[in-house]
């Protein structure tokens, strides 16, 4: 499995996620990845372990209504499940054999996101691909009178 679309697939999801203003955003992030801790119960490939991670998520989640870092840890969290799922080998979605090897690469690309404050990536693209330059008001705009 390619290691690239897992990434752009994060790339996009935080795109996406980026559309929600704040302070929704943060909110909504936090009952993503509450749903995320729910991901494998349906697959119990680690047995009664599968319980563990729900509730561990619910405590993340709540801190992370408040927190960005909780959320990030949230999907570090997921990411650890996503190997111990790949290596036990119960993937996330039976008929896709390494779909927890996909999301434990996507999953750290939206934590990085949230450690980094969620920030809009739709706003920051913007900035950056502004051609026009910021002039401050009141400074001379270089043009002759």
């Amino acid at each position: 499995m390619s290691i690239f679309m897992p990434i752009l697939i994060g790339l996009i999801a935080v795109s996406l996620m980026s559309l929600i203003p704040e302070p929704h955003r943060r909110r909504v992030n936090a009952v993503v990845v509450a749903g995320a801790g729910a991901a494998y119960l349906s697959g119990g490939g680690l047995g009664h372990w599968e319980f563990v991670l729900p509730v561990v998520m619910s405590y993340v989640a709540y801190r992370g209504l408040e927190s960005w870092t909780f959320i990030g840890i949230g999907w570090l969290l997921h990411t650890a499940w996503d190997v111990l799922h790949h290596l036990k080998g119960s993937p996330i979605l039976p008929f896709a054999e390494h779909s927890s090897f996909g999301c434990a690469i996507c999953d750290p690309v939206i934590a990085l996101w949230c450690f980094a404050g969620g920030p809009s990536i739709i706003g920051w693209a913007r900035t950056r691909l502004s051609r026009r330059p910021v002039v401050p008001i009141g400074a001379p705009s270089g043009q002759p009178e």
